[in-house]
């Protein structure tokens, strides 16, 4: 089986897509993986314009048909890389459109399809959710609760619906992704910096930060399978 294609979405802004995607780069790399990146959001690349010193990748329209055949050719051309695809918040029409190419591609790619999909505590992140998965019929969907919005406790929607159990039946795991102290977090998007680079760079306190949140993150991609 060749590496993983990892789509990181939500289909909606401001749920923390971008913060993931930077996780799942960071944990790849921290393990020594070959990796490239597909930077789907085009109005705010914000993940393309932090690694692209550091990971081989591109920006990439993913919402016409173009876009999905050169995702399916890129995957087919780098066998021995993972491919992490952060997507935009309007996700969710392209893939009901297009997404069929991926889906019936990866017998032939030999690749693990798995998407972490993030979610804050509103009901439409379920029902996007759910809009995905009847398009997405093919990989393993990850939930990742994202802890600026609260502790686990505070996702009682989620908790309280059927999804957690239809994920499990599917394979996948309900995940909880740490907060990261919003100074920190600054910093990542002003500077325009790695995760790598900012634990070599911040001042000390933001460095201990930082760690403890990597150190989580890694935790949360073994579980995923990554």
């Amino acid at each position: 089986m060749n590496q993983p294609i990892v789509f990181v979405s939500g289909s909606k802004g401001g749920v923390g897509k971008s913060l993931t995607a930077m996780a799942v780069l960071d944990f790849l790399a921290t393990e020594h993986r070959y990796v490239r990146l597909l930077e789907a959001d085009t109005t705010n690349p914000d993940v393309w314009k932090s690694y692209r010193r550091t990971v081989e990748g591109e920006v990439a329209d993913l919402d016409d048909v173009d876009g999905w055949i050169n995702l399916v050719n890129t995957c087919d051309a780098n066998p021995f890389k993972a491919i992490v695809i952060n997507t935009p918040a309007r996700n969710n029409d392209s893939v009901r459109h297009h997404g069929s190419i991926l889906l019936e591609s990866l017998k032939e790619l030999a690749r693990p399809l798995i998407t972490l999909w993030v979610i804050n505590r509103q009901r439409d992140s379920l029902e996007l959710l759910r809009n995905y998965m009847e398009s997405m019929t093919t990989g393993i969907v990850h939930v990742v609760r994202n802890g600026y919005f609260g502790d686990e406790s505070k996702f009682e929607l989620y908790q309280s619906s059927s999804m957690p159990e239809t994920i499990a039946q599917q394979g996948g795991k309900s995940l909880f992704l740490p907060d990261l102290a919003d100074r920190v977090t600054d910093e990542l998007y002003s500077r325009r910096i790695t995760l790598s680079e900012a634990a070599q760079q911040l001042k000390l306190g933001d460095r201990v930060e930082l760690q403890r949140w990597r150190a989580h993150v890694r935790e949360i991609m073994t579980q995923a399978g990554i």
